[in-house]
């Protein structure tokens, strides 16, 4: 039964985001930066997601459910790694609203293709650095006793479990303190924008002019409650010593239902974007 469902949250989020990012391709009226960022932001989920519900579904129709030394390391890269871009790219995007909406007439300077390009990158690149110190942190670690992953995937909390030796706790504290920093950085980051998006949206006169303001930026807040709710439990709840278990229906619901939820989000919340797949691609049908 598991299997099942999540095989179909699977497909459909693979299909969604892969809609997106075809219809932003063709479509030359969406070559916007918003458009762009959206692009990037589904490339970067379905990597990730690829990186472990594959897997997961395999074992779960798998007797032996086992799995190689370096494949678990590569799975831990990779899934930080795309996981983390993520998280760059909605800050990215959270900018891309405030310069929208506060700086209007200078939108076509700050947000220049050069621009989008760079930011694009560093998130790539902030994601690809993060992934490496982390998995690397890890990895140099000497593993003993029991070999048994109590978790769904290679995570950080159920490896450092089966790790021994003096540096245990020191590498543990280090690799929270990088995955929380960059988890409130970026959070941080995305209140200011928001809050000066706020501020600047209650000083336009007319109801109408607030709204449509506004809902340019609703997607992209729904998506971002949903992302740092659930990783916000999963790496800033205190450790108790049952907390694995517990922990992985809720590292399960982050990493197939909020993958799920973000194209259904983006494609009914954006307007343009509902527009140009139905133009596109439905009405071919």
């Amino acid at each position: 039964m598991f299997f099942l469902l999540f095989l179909l949250m699977y497909l459909f989020t693979l299909l969604g985001n892969l809609l997106i990012m075809a219809t932003v391709w063709s479509e030359r009226s969406l070559h916007t930066p918003m458009h762009l960022f959206l692009c990037a932001l589904s490339t970067s989920e379905v990597l990730y997601t690829s990186a472990i519900i594959p897997r997961m579904l395999a074992d779960l129709l798998s007797t032996a459910r086992s799995i190689s030394f370096r494949a678990c390391a590569s799975q831990m890269f990779f899934s930080f790694t795309f996981g983390f871009t993520h998280s760059l790219l909605l800050t990215v995007m959270g900018y891309d609203r405030y310069v929208a909406i506060c700086h209007p007439l200078r939108y076509n300077v700050l947000m220049s293709p050069r621009g989008c390009a760079c930011l694009v990158a560093w998130s790539w690149a902030g994601g690809l650095f993060i992934g490496l110190l982390v998995t690397s942190a890890i990895f140099q670690l000497t593993f003993c006793g029991s070999n048994e992953i109590r978790y769904f995937g290679c995570h950080v909390p159920p490896l450092l479990k089966l790790a021994c030796g003096d540096n245990v706790s020191t590498v543990a504290m280090g690799v929270g303190l990088v995955c929380i920093a960059a988890l409130l950085g970026c959070g941080l980051l995305i209140l200011l924008s928001y809050a000066f998006i706020v501020a600047a949206i209650l000083r336009i006169p007319s109801a109408e002019g607030r709204h449509k303001a506004f809902s340019t930026c609703a997607s992209h807040l729904t998506v971002v409650v949903v992302h740092y709710g659930f990783a916000s439990v999963i790496y800033l709840k205190p450790k108790g010593p049952q907390s694995l278990e517990g922990d992985t229906l809720m590292g399960i619901t982050y990493t197939v239902l909020t993958p799920f939820l973000s194209p259904i989000v983006f494609s009914l919340r954006n307007k343009e974007l509902k527009e140009a797949v139905k133009k596109t691609f439905l009405s071919k049908l």
